[in-house]
């Protein structure tokens, strides 16, 4: 057992008892404390997503992990590329289709306004919802931003792969009492993001992540998004 003094968790940070707690506790959290993370935790979240499955075992996923100096020089041009307006945005891939069909389009509206309201951000209020837009590139004051990337040359099995990492190590570091936040807001981004980081230009930038302790304190995190039941997903066939 970790002593007090030795373990790098805050006082009172919850961590889940199970892999059914991880799995349903997990959500986007939008507020981190500035608590940090060791190298060596991080390390160890890494290491059980790489358990993650991959078509033959060709485990095409990349990471890059900023930290310290690296991540508040990265967020600084980040937060000055999102306010300017005439930033040329280049997103790597179409992450969303145009225009989005329902029940997708309301399900993300739907999340949105969420946020929004528990905020207190006024629909009509663009300079709010930019400014909590532009929380994003500061990782919502994380102290550690995480970059997947993959090859350009692998197709559509790949990222199915990458996606599955990801989410093992979102569930990793939930078990260890840390929160997440997948965000995609960086793939048009990502030219400012390889000024900062080795990211060549054979590899695609999936999305990026913010991981940290979750900041109880602040009302955003206590949105959790909705879920259909399996009945609306799922069916069911010879039973």
């Amino acid at each position: 057992m970790t002593s007090r003094t030795q373990d790098p968790r805050p006082a009172g940070a919850d961590v889940p008892g199970s892999v059914e707690e991880a799995i349903t506790s997990r959500k986007s959290a939008r507020a981190f404390l500035p608590t940090p993370v060791p190298r060596e935790t991080v390390e160890q979240v890494l290491a059980l997503a790489a358990r993650s499955p991959s078509a033959t075992n060709t485990q095409p996923w990349r990471v890059y992990v900023a930290m310290g100096k690296v991540r508040d020089a990265l967020a600084f041009d980040l937060c000055a590329a999102f306010d300017d307006p005439d930033f040329p945005q280049e997103p790597g891939y179409a992450f969303y289709p145009d225009p989005m069909p329902e029940p997708y389009l309301s399900r993300r509206r739907d999340l949105g306004w969420k946020l929004y309201g528990l905020l207190g951000i006024d629909r009509g209020d663009p300079e709010a919802r930019h400014k909590q837009h532009g929380r994003n590139f500061r990782f919502f004051d994380a102290p550690v931003g995480l970059f997947f990337t993959v090859e350009r040359c692998m197709e559509r099995g790949s990222w199915l792969d990458i996606g599955m990492f990801m989410q093992t190590a979102m569930l990793a570091a939930r078990g260890m009492g840390l929160h997440t936040c997948p965000q995609a807001v960086f793939v048009p981004y990502h030219k400012v993001i390889r000024k900062h980081l080795p990211i060549p230009d054979t590899e695609v930038m999936a999305c990026g992540m913010s991981l940290g302790y979750a900041d109880p304190a602040k009302i955003e995190n206590t949105l959790v998004s909705p879920r259909d039941p399996v009945t609306g997903f799922a069916s069911f066939l010879g039973c």
